[in-house]
């Protein structure tokens, strides 16, 4: 695949190397598609949905408190230590809350989805100029901009970027660090060395030992195939080790210096490095709160996480594999750049995957390999095209998959619009209900510990919530693959590529309005804003307590956006565990019994109920029925009750609408 010669056009009277220099050289009107893809795509994700419960509001929060605080060293949410992840994502943010969000002495909640999310998307950004920069090197201007292409509208790109989740910057740093190694053995420059170096340690200090493992396992496989073992010398270990602890040695050390002590005296190193890295893999990690994916799910899952581009994985499969049989083994020690780049990227990814399929594993975390994956189909597809100009050559049999993968494109296409357009023509007299989460199934699907769980809940009436997106991903899903399809028939390969990157764009769009659309299921802002607005209406309600029922991830967003500290009423669980155990933990630990003693005592309590944890609610009240909770709200299940009626002259309750009969129905 790596090794076709790529002719010139037949009008073309150049040299040989003035047609390999072209081909090699940054077209403008690429870039600026890419650009134009990135802003269409990214641009308004930036600032809507509202930070999510769960992890984005949770991370948001210790970045926050960076920024408040002055400490860079101890992460803390609602008061407590949370040291479960390594801090560079949080320092990120810390910054750009301090810039964007902190003016006057308060904080500008407004921007807060947009501070936390930003360096995530700036990854995406870099990684698509870094995919294009490489495979430009590689193998050539079409391969780039179909990597680009490929990154941008990934789905599982885009889906893994809507929380604040390290993974994105994760990927930017170990695949620079790759590029950097493979330029390195090329060039023959020890700068290349040392600025791996530098960025494998801030992958450490983006998600831990993982980073290290990876690209060590990588670079050591590539030597060994490439039969450059002996060249270890030019690696120049010591200083690059140098560089690495001078950088990502600090941190830890002073955080085991700062938190000695809890979890039965083990203190940070023991919970940060057995307990997070080692247990976690094996499954074993204390309190046990993730699930891991069967494995056939894990494998087939990356077909959807890199949508639409995953149709053409067999062709650059078929491409990969004549490629190989045509290499011999003795050759790949002075291989071009091009076969380097293939071996390189093929190892890594295989790495990867291997080792998340054994650990425990969330969808997200394979998101290292997905700039790699992009790369090698990008190539396939690119070098396929330009081999059409030999007419009967070898790479017929990977045009035959290519075309293969347009018609499944299209009828895949075809099955999805003819689907959305059922639903949309079968909700035509359903009414709109803005509370979207109070029409799903609520299943339970995986115990809602996978991110992905629920999808699983939609049904009928919710998605009379969501016309809009799904007109738009249903006309996209039935012209795009059709044209492109079209298109390639007729050997017109860029815009036929062209017209998927499109088509995928359209639908992301359509999926980010969805999203928006979930946003009171998924985030509990608008109850953050209902306890400001009581808090403001109601005389002496100042000091005002919030009480979260549950897992503090059940309402992360409300402690944010109100800028209080919450009581966690049986909630010393999850990631608040640890933290709760040193002796100057905040007394934010309540049981069920100690809120009762408090409602209807001193200030006003506010108390939020998830709906996982209503039932529990009803009958911890039903014990002592003298106490009279008010319900002030409810969106999506979720309910939030004070301890005292408001008052009738500034404000009253909010009504808890039903849904419209025909919704029922």
């Amino acid at each position: 695949m790596a090794t076709l010669d790529i002719k010139a056009a037949p009008d073309c009277v150049r040299t040989n190397t003035e047609c390999e220099a072209s081909r090699k050289t940054p077209r403008a009107g690429s870039i600026a598609l890419l650009l134009a893809l990135f802003l269409a795509i990214y641009g308004a994700t930036l600032w809507t949905p509202a930070l999510l419960d769960d992890a984005d509001a949770t991370h948001a929060a210790a970045a926050l408190h960076i920024a408040k605080s002055g400490d860079w060293v101890t992460l803390k949410v609602d008061g407590v230590r949370y040291l479960e992840k390594p801090p560079l994502p949080y320092w990120m943010v810390a910054v750009d809350d301090r810039v964007l969000c902190m003016r006057g002495g308060g904080f500008d909640e407004n921007l807060a989805a947009f501070a936390a999310h930003l360096p995530a998307t700036l990854a995406v950004f870099l990684l698509a100029a870094l995919g294009y920069w490489w495979a430009l090197l590689a193998w050539g201007e079409r391969a780039a901009f179909y990597t680009g292409l490929g990154l941008l509208t990934s789905a599982g790109v885009f889906l893994f970027t809507r929380i604040f989740i390290p993974e994105a910057l994760l990927s930017l740093f170990l695949c620079a660090a790759l590029f950097c190694f493979l330029r390195g053995l090329e060039l023959r420059r020890s700068i290349y060395f040392y600025g791996a170096a530098a960025l494998i340690a801030l992958a450490v200090l983006t998600k831990g030992l993982i980073a290290p493992v990876f690209f060590l396992s990588a670079a050591g496989a590539f030597l060994f195939a490439t039969g450059e073992l002996h060249r270890w010398r030019e690696l120049h270990i010591v200083r690059c080790t140098f560089i690495f602890l001078a950088i990502a040695a600090p941190w830890h050390i002073l955080a085991g210096v700062r938190n000695r002590g809890g979890m039965n005296g083990r203190g940070f190193f023991w919970f940060y490095f057995i307990n997070e890295h080692v247990l976690r893999f094996l499954g074993r990690r204390y309190p046990m709160d993730y699930n891991k994916l069967p494995a056939a799910l894990y494998w087939s899952l990356h077909i959807v996480w890199l949508f639409p581009w995953s149709f053409f994985i067999p062709a650059a499969a078929v491409a990969t594999w004549r490629w190989g049989k045509t290499q011999p083994r003795y050759s790949l020690r002075n291989a071009d750049f091009a076969t380097r780049t293939t071996l390189l990227l093929a190892i890594y990814s295989a790495i990867v995957l291997i080792f998340f399929s054994f650990s425990t594993n969330q969808e997200y975390y394979t998101f290292p390999v997905y700039l790699p994956l992009a790369m090698l189909i990008a190539a396939a597809v690119a070098q396929c095209e330009t081999a059409q100009s030999e007419a009967g050559g070898p790479e017929q049999a990977e045009h035959h998959w290519i075309t293969t993968a347009h018609a499944a494109l299209a009828a895949f296409g075809a099955a999805v619009a003819a689907a959305l357009c059922y639903g949309l023509w079968s909700s035509r007299h359903m009414h709109y209900v803005p509370d979207i989460g109070g029409l799903l199934a609520h299943r339970g699907v995986g115990h809602y510990t996978l991110s992905m769980s629920h999808f699983f809940d939609l049904t009928g009436p919710s998605f009379a919530a969501l016309r809009l997106p799904a007109a738009l991903a249903a006309a996209a899903f039935a012209f795009g693959p059709g044209i492109a399809w079209r298109l390639r028939a007729l050997h017109r390969h860029r815009p036929a590529t062209i017209a998927i990157a499109l088509t995928a764009a359209v639908f992301l769009v359509a999926a980010h309005i969805a999203l928006v659309r979930f946003e009171p299921m998924l985030s509990s802002r608008d109850f953050a804003d209902r306890i400001q607005q009581t808090i403001r209406s109601q005389p002496g309600d100042e000091s005002a307590e919030i009480y979260l029922y549950g897992d503090q991830s059940y309402g992360s967003s409300i402690p944010l956006y109100t800028g209080r500290s919450a009581y966690l009423v049986n909630g010393r669980s999850s990631s608040m565990i640890w933290g709760s155990t040193y002796a100057d933990a905040p007394d934010i630990f309540l049981t069920g019994d100690d809120l009762l003693a408090r409602w209807g005592t001193g200030a006003r309590k506010f108390l939020f109920v998830p709906m996982e944890e209503r039932d529990a609610v009803d009958a911890l009240f039903a014990t002592r029925p003298d106490l009279h909770p008010v319900l002030l709200d409810e969106t999506s299940g979720k309910e939030l009750l004070t301890d005292r009626p408001l008052n009738p002259m500034r404000e009253a309750p909010v009504a808890v609408q039903e849904a419209p009969a025909a919704v029922q129905e």
